[in-house]
């Protein structure tokens, strides 16, 4: 039996500049956000799709179906509410139906733009535009339309990635300015586990300390084509 064979640096090149060679051709910015116990408790899979290096005009693209998707009553009219700041919430009950996620370095604002797809039983699917930035008290926020954002939380899970904001905010020009909770939906969390073969599981949770849960999402997803 053969044994494998380790490939030594080209002449000239040290182990030490190999080592930075190989993390240039990853995108460590997720990863420095998490220890590095936590992170190798996460499947394969789920360090190789949050180390993927996105250079501007390139994409990851995953594909997959609408499995649950539960309102409450409150939680679909602060999902109809949302789309003043461009619908970021689920706006259909719908399930079965089709849906592609897109993530796309956003060289401009030092971070990726996230674009949900969700086809829906009548009309155009629903699209979610979102950008995460490397950037905040916690060094992750999300935003999406009318300057409306969230600082996140990133932690490990059970061996999922788990997204969990912590306060909300408002950018206006060059003012970012906290939201009190009473303005809120409450807590929104998203988790992202591996459920097979290059397959993972989205889901996304908003509890609100009074009402409970308001909306509970669940996708599931494959790896299809990096372009």
């Amino acid at each position: 039996m053969s044994l494998p064979v380790k490939r030594a640096p080209p002449i000239g090149e040290s182990p030490v500049a190999a080592r930075a060679q190989e993390a240039d051709l990853r995108d460590l910015r997720f990863r420095s956000l998490i220890a590095d116990e936590d992170w190798t408790g996460l499947p394969p899979a789920i360090r190789r799709r949050f180390t993927k290096r996105l250079h501007p005009g390139t994409s990851a693209v995953y594909v997959g179906t609408v499995v649950e998707t539960r309102m409450s009553r409150l939680g679909w009219a602060v999902a109809q509410m949302a789309r003043i700041v461009g619908g970021p919430l689920p706006t259909s009950r719908a399930t079965g139906y089709a849906s592609v996620v897109s993530v796309t370095e956003d060289a401009a604002g030092g971070g990726q733009v996230w674009t949900r797809l969700y086809a829906r039983p009548n009309g155009f699917p629903q699209t979610i535009n979102s950008a995460k930035r490397f950037a905040g008290p916690t060094g992750l926020e999300e935003q999406v339309g009318g300057g409306l954002g969230m600082s996140l939380d990133v932690a490990v899970v059970d061996g999922r990635l788990v997204f969990t904001s912590r306060r909300y905010f408002l950018r206006l020009g060059g003012w970012r300015l906290p939201l009190p909770g009473f303005l809120t939906p409450g807590s929104l969390t998203v988790t992202h586990g591996e459920t097979g073969a290059n397959r993972f599981a989205f889901i996304l949770t908003i509890r609100h300390p009074w009402f409970g849960t308001l909306i509970r999402q669940e996708a599931e997803f494959r790896d299809v084509v990096d372009a």
